[in-house]
């Protein structure tokens, strides 16, 4: 029996070693720390375009119908550094009185940005996530929803230090809409409610919900955030579920944003839920683990107001870097050409995430990049779906400093000789420039 007992206690010693030697080994290849040299891809110098006035875009969204990318930039380049909630930049929020972020649109064939002018809205506008949705009622125009991380408005926040429960960010979420074509947008209203604490990015249902993710726990800089990253089993995080009205009720400007606003959890103890993105069908999305580098294929619920889990995980995609917001392409041309569909999810992320606790202050500093490209290949019997992964850019952050999102637009085999090809469009949280490269799919 002593016997039995030593192997059982070895056994149980060796397993927790193998298993905090694979965690380990993971982190160190999903945050960069055993890549010395990050690599950029070779370009030919035609095949890569640099888009004029989109400075510091977060996310980036391609809506098929109108062939337009749309995406929210910071526009100044001082603002990050200063007032960024999500990289727990707090130095400065004085700086949002003359330094607002806006909505631009993108034409992928000319590579060409327009800013949008926003009727209805002069408020500070700190830009990170954003959905764009066709409007069922007008097929020419678009609802655009954005989040905005605004300083609490609670005046105990110039004490210093704060409160423990008084937080420096109260962010919201901002709908607009916009009419294709023009230059212009409405805004609607904003939209707040306590279960949106850190958001991320959104993913709308309908024009009146609306499914959003927190990211952290931990708002601040320091060892508990820390390990909210590092520690996959830090689950802390969800994916948080709106409804709301399209206008708010006429009411005092601190009220508007919570009238006619419910929420409730869709989906809890997730590890670092960041970007959110549309799937293959109508009922499926993705979700990022930005520190994991795991992006889940999951199901929304078919009925919304059930008091089970509106979000179920059905498959993981493990990637050798952080993460960030999803897309997905759909090929258009599959079939042609060479007679292959290559639909799949694509997802940027950082190449040295660890060194990005010393950077996000730094002005000048190179955050190097990586885009992945996974495309399904085979169901098991089970319903777990093999995934084929490559690595379709990478940069050492010298073109494009951080990568946060990035889309495929599809290349018209006739234009290319029969070959498959797409124009890929990558843009970061703290990227001088949104970027379009050539690349084989």
């Amino acid at each position: 029996m002593k016997l039995l007992g030593s192997s059982v206690t070895v056994a149980v010693l060796a397993y927790a070693v193998y298993s905090w030697g694979t965690f380990i080994y993971h982190n160190a290849i999903v945050f960069g720390f055993l890549r010395s040299n990050p690599v950029s891809t070779f370009v030919q110098e035609e095949d890569i375009q640099y888009i004029p006035d989109t400075v510091h875009c977060e996310d980036l969204h391609y809506h098929a119908p109108s062939k337009t990318l749309f995406t929210a930039c910071e526009d100044y380049p001082e603002t990050r550094f200063q007032w960024f909630p999500p990289l727990t930049n707090f130095n400065d929020s004085s700086i949002l009185k003359t330094h607002h972020g806006s909505l631009h649109v993108i034409d992928p064939e000319t590579k060409k940005s327009q800013r949008l002018s926003v009727d209805n809205f002069d408020g500070p506008f700190i830009t990170h996530g954003i959905e764009v949705l066709t409007d069922p009622e007008q097929p020419n125009a678009v609802y655009i929803y954005a989040v905005n991380h605004l300083p609490n408005p609670e005046p105990v926040i110039a004490i210093h230090p704060p409160p423990a429960d008084i937080f420096k960010a109260r962010s919201q979420i901002e709908l607009f809409h916009h009419v294709i074509g023009t230059t212009t947008a409405t805004h609607l209203r904003s939209i707040w409610h306590p279960l949106i604490r850190t958001p991320n990015d959104l993913v709308a249902t309908s024009p009146t919900s609306l499914y959003v993710t927190n990211d952290h726990l931990y708002r601040d800089h320091g060892p508990m955030r820390f390990m909210e990253d590092m520690y996959a089993k830090a689950e802390w995080t969800d994916v948080i579920y709106l409804q709301f009205s399209l206008e708010a009720p006429s009411t005092p400007a601190e009220t508007d944003a919570v009238a006619g606003v419910t929420a409730h959890v869709a989906l809890d103890k997730f590890h670092n839920a960041n970007g959110l993105g549309h799937g293959r069908y109508e009922n499926e999305v993705a979700i990022a683990s930005a520190a994991s580098g795991v992006l889940s294929i999951s199901e929304l619920s078919s009925s919304p107001l059930s008091k089970s889990s509106m979000i179920t995980v059905l498959n993981r995609i493990e990637f050798d870097s952080t993460i960030d917001n999803p897309s997905y392409f759909s090929d258009p041309y599959a079939g042609t050409a060479d007679g292959v569909d290559h639909s799949g999810f694509v997802v940027a992320g950082l190449g040295k995430a660890h060194t990005l606790a010393q950077t996000r202050k730094q002005p000048g500093a190179k955050d190097p990049v990586m885009v992945w490209f996974a495309k399904p290949v085979k169901q098991e019997e089970n319903g777990n779906v093999i995934w084929e992964k490559r690595l379709l850019f990478e940069d050492d952050g010298t073109r494009i400093r951080s990568a946060s999102a990035a889309v495929l637009v599809a290349i018209d085999p006739e234009k290319e000789r029969g070959k498959r090809k797409a124009w890929l469009f990558v843009t970061g949280f703290v990227s001088s420039s949104v970027v379009a490269v050539k690349v084989d799919l």
